[in-house]
C-alpha cells in the first residue's frame, strides 16, 4: 500500500469513528444529558466536514426518544452555520453583505415549536430529527412563556395559524434551588420537558425568536418586526441587536460576553441574520444566510489592571497583567501587547475590559477591547498607560518605532549582555552557561563576542576554584571542558552566526531562508539593500530593516572574527549528506534530545522545519501511526514519516 493509499483509509476510518461519535453524542444531547461540551462537539462535527463535507451525517440533527407521539414541524429545525471565532464570522460575512446585521442571542436550550390553529394552541413540538418531533404538549402547557390562546397586550384575540418556536431554559436560580444536581440547565430542561408524567416542567421557560404562518397574510414583514409581534402576543423574546457592520457584530460579542454570566439564563453565543425574512433558507437543513456567532472555552472577558514592560536586550515589550480567567483549561492573567502599535490600535487603556483568547496557542493574546461607551459598559473610571522613556540600564532615551520600543545605545551594558547570552544559545556552547557568562560580564572579562573565544583554562580557573585552589596551582576541570567547549564550537553555519548577533526578531529560520533565495556569503547579505531583503520570501520591509540595521551595528565585529580565524563560518552553497532535505521532529526521541538532531540535520547540509509543510523531505517521530496532526497531516500530502533509527541511518 503506497502512501496516497494509506492516506484515504485513515480518512475513512476516521470518517466512519466521527459518524459514530456525533451520533452518539447527538441522541444523549437531545435526551436529557449531554456527555460532552459545546466546543467538544463542535471539534468533531468540523473535522468530519472537513473530511467528508457531504456526509450526511452533517445534515441531520439528533432525534429524540419514542416515548411519545410524533407530529411535524410547521417550520423545519435544521442546524445553523456556525463561526467558533472573529476569523470565521468575518469570513461568512465577506460572503454575505448586509445593509444591517440584526444579532440575537443563542440561546442554549432545547428547541421547541407551539403549533397554533386560529390562535389556539394545537400541540408543542420538540426538535426530534429536525423535520419530526415529539409531541409533548401537556408539558408544554404548564412552561412560563407558553400561550394556550394568543391576545394582544390590549387583550384583543390574535387570529393566527403556523408556527413559534423557542427555546425552552430553566433559570439559573431554579437550578440553584432545586435541580443543582443536574451538570447544567440545559441538561436539567432537557430531562424535565420530555418526562412522560410531566412532572418538573412548571419550572420551565420558554423564549421565542421565530414565527411563521401557514395561512393568510405574515403579520409581519421582517425580523425585527417579527419579534415585535410576539412582544405583541404575551412571549417571552431574545434581545435583539442591530449592528451596522461586522466589526459592530465582533464588538458587540465582546459586550455580551463580557455580561453574560449576569444573565438569568444560559447562552452560548449569537445568531447573525439579515433583516429580510428569508424562508426558504430557514427551510434548507442548513440555512446559508444566517450564522451562529459562538462563544468558545478559548475566550473569556476580562480586566485589565496594569502593563508591565519587560526588558530583554534592548528591547521593551509591553505586557499586559488582567483579572485571573480561565481559558482551556488554565487560569490565564497575562498577555504580551508585543509593542507600541498594538497598545494603540487595541485603544488599551488600564482598566479597560478586553476579550483574551488563547486558540490552541500556548501564549495567550489579547484580541479586542470590549466597547467603552456603550450601554453595556459605559467608564469613566480609565486610566491611560505609561510608557518607558528612558532605558533603565543606561539611561539613553528610547526609540518608539511603532512597531518596536528600544534602546538605541549600542554600548548599552543590558543590549551587550543579552547579545552575549543569545550567541551562547545559538551556537550551543551549553558548558558556559547563562551564570557564567553574566559573572565573566560583571568583571569584565567578556565585553563582546570575540572575547567569548580568548577564554582559556586559566581564565577561567577562579570561577571554579576557591583561593586555596587557585594559590595551590590546582587545575580545574570544570574550566578545562568549557574552554574545549569554546574551541570546539568555531565552525557555524552562515544562518547560525547571523542569528547568534541578537539582530531583533532575526532568526536562524529567518536567515535560512536569505541562504536558500541566493544570499549564501556573509558578502552577499552585507552587500544587499532593503528592497531586495524584503523581496524574499518570509521578509517584509519592517524585517529587512530590522536586519539591514543589525548587520551595520554588528558588520565590523563579523568580518574581524571571520577574517582572523576565530570563526569558521560555513558559507556557500549547501553542502553534505543531508543538501537539499528537510525535516520536521516531533515527539520524544530516546538516543538523543531534539536540539542535538535538529544540529545534526544542519550540520549535514539540510534544513529544519517547525511544522510539516508542503514539500518537507521527512517528519521524524518514534510513534508513526499515531492520530497527531503532524502525523495526519504529513499523510495528507503524501510526506514519509520515519522513526528515529531510521532518521540516525540517513545520517549515516
Amino acid at each position: 500500500m503506497d502512501l496516497f493509499e494509506a492516506a484515504e483509509q485513515a480518512d475513512a476510518e476516521r470518517i466512519k469513528e466521527l459518524e459514530s461519535l456525533i451520533t452518539r453524542y447527538q441522541k444523549s444531547y437531545y435526551n436529557g444529558e449531554g456527555e460532552i461540551s459545546d466546543s467538544e462537539f463542535d471539534a468533531l462535527w468540523d473535522e468530519l466536514k472537513k473530511l467528508d463535507p457531504a456526509n450526511p451525517i452533517l445534515h441531520k440533527v439528533g432525534a429524540d426518544s419514542g416515548n411519545f407521539e410524533k407530529a411535524p414541524h410547521v417550520m423545519p429545525m435544521g442546524s445553523q452555520e456556525k463561526a467558533a471565532n472573529p476569523e470565521q464570522f468575518l469570513a461568512w460575512a465577506q460572503k454575505h453583505s448586509y445593509a444591517e446585521y440584526l444579532v440575537e442571542y443563542k440561546l442554549d436550550g432545547a428547541s421547541l415549536e407551539l403549533q397554533y390553529r386560529s390562535g389556539k394552541l394545537v400541540r408543542a413540538v420538540t426538535r426530534g430529527d429536525g423535520s419530526i418531533g415529539d409531541v409533548i404538549t401537556a408539558n408544554a402547557v404548564k412552561m412560563a412563556g407558553v400561550r394556550q390562546d394568543l391576545y394582544t397586550e390590549e387583550g384583543l384575540p390574535v387570529d393566527f395559524t403556523g408556527g413559534i418556536r423557542g427555546e425552552v431554559i430553566m433559570l439559573h436560580k431554579v437550578h440553584r434551588t432545586l435541580f443543582s444536581d443536574k451538570a447544567n440547565c440545559r441538561n436539567a430542561a432537557n430531562g424535565l420537558m420530555k418526562r412522560k408524567d410531566g412532572e418538573g416542567s412548571e419550572n420551565l421557560t420558554l423564549i421565542t425568536y421565530d414565527a411563521w404562518a401557514t395561512s393568510g397574510e405574515q403579520p409581519f414583514t421582517d425580523e425585527e418586526q417579527k419579534i415585535e409581534w410576539l412582544k405583541k402576543c404575551n412571549f417571552n423574546t431574545v434581545p435583539l441587536h442591530i449592528c451596522k457592520t461586522p466589526q459592530d457584530v465582533i464588538s458587540y460579542r465582546a459586550e455580551v460576553m463580557d455580561m453574560r454570566k449576569s444573565l438569568d439564563y444560559d447562552i452560548d453565543g449569537l445568531v447573525v441574520k439579515e433583516r429580510h425574512i428569508d424562508h426558504e433558507d430557514a427551510s434548507r437543513d442548513r440555512p446559508d444566510r444566517q450564522i451562529a456567532f459562538k462563544f468558545t472555552l478559548e475566550e473569556a472577558v476580562s480586566v485589565v489592571r496594569a502593563v508591565e514592560w519587560n526588558e530583554a536586550g534592548a528591547t521593551y515589550t509591553p505586557v499586559a497583567l488582567f483579572d485571573p480567567v480561565e481559558l482551556n483549561g488554565t487560569t490565564v492573567q497575562r498577555a504580551s501587547l508585543v509593542n507600541p502599535n498594538t497598545i494603540r490600535a487595541l485603544g488599551l487603556k488600564i482598566g479597560s475590559r478586553v476579550v483574551v483568547v488563547k486558540r490552541g496557542e500556548i501564549i495567550p493574546k489579547i484580541e479586542s477591547v470590549v466597547s467603552e461607551d456603550s450601554s453595556v459598559n459605559g467608564r469613566s473610571d480609565l486610566k491611560e498607560l505609561e510608557q518607558p522613556a528612558t532605558c533603565s540600564s543606561c539611561g539613553a532615551a528610547l526609540i518608539d518605532e511603532g512597531t518596536r520600543l528600544y534602546c538605541p545605545n549600542e554600548k548599552c551594558p543590558k543590549r551587550i549582555l543579552h547579545q552575549l547570552l543569545k550567541w551562547i544559545n545559538v551556537v550551543d556552547i551549553r558548558d558556559l552557561g547563562d551564570t557564567l557568562i553574566r559573572s565573566l560580564f560583571k568583571d569584565g572579562v567578556v565585553c563582546s563576542i570575540t572575547d567569548i573565544y580568548s577564554l582559556n583554562e586559566k581564565t577561567l580557573a577562579p570561577y571554579f576554584l576557591n583561593e586555596e585552589s587557585l594559590q595551590s596551582d590546582k587545575q580545574s576541570l570544570g574550566a578545562k571542558k568549557v574552554a574545549l567547549s569554546i574551541q570546539g564550537h568555531k565552525t557555524v553555519s552562515l544562518s547560525r552566526f547571523i542569528a547568534g548577533f541578537d539582530i531583533e526578531n532575526i532568526g536562524e529560520t529567518v536567515v535560512e531562508k536569505l541562504v536558500a533565495a541566493g544570499y549564501d556569503t556573509l558578502d552577499k547579505i552585507l552587500a544587499a539593500s532593503e528592497a531586495e531583503i524584503a523581496s524574499v520570501y518570509g521578509f517584509a520591509d519592517i524585517m529587512a530593516k530590522t536586519l539591514k540595521k543589525g548587520l551595520e551595528e554588528n558588520k565590523e565585529e563579523m568580518l574581524s572574527l571571520i577574517s582572523s580565524g576565530t570563526i569558521i563560518v560555513q558559507q556557500g552553497a549547501s553542502s553534505g549528506s543531508l543538501a537539499g532535505k528537510s525535516f520536521c521532529f516531533t515527539g520524544e526521541l530516546t538516543s538523543m534530545k531534539r536540539a542535538d538532531a535538529q544540529n545534526l540535520v544542519k550540520e549535514r547540509g539540510g534544513t529544519v522545519k517547525s511544522s510539516v509543510v508542503k514539500g518537507l523531505s521527512y517528519l521524524v517521530t518514534n510513534d508513526t501511526t499515531s492520530g497527531s496532526a503532524k502525523n495526519k497531516k504529513a499523510a495528507e500530502l503524501g510526506i514519509p514519516v520515519i522513526n528515529e533509527q531510521e532518521f540516525k541511518a540517513l545520517l549515516q
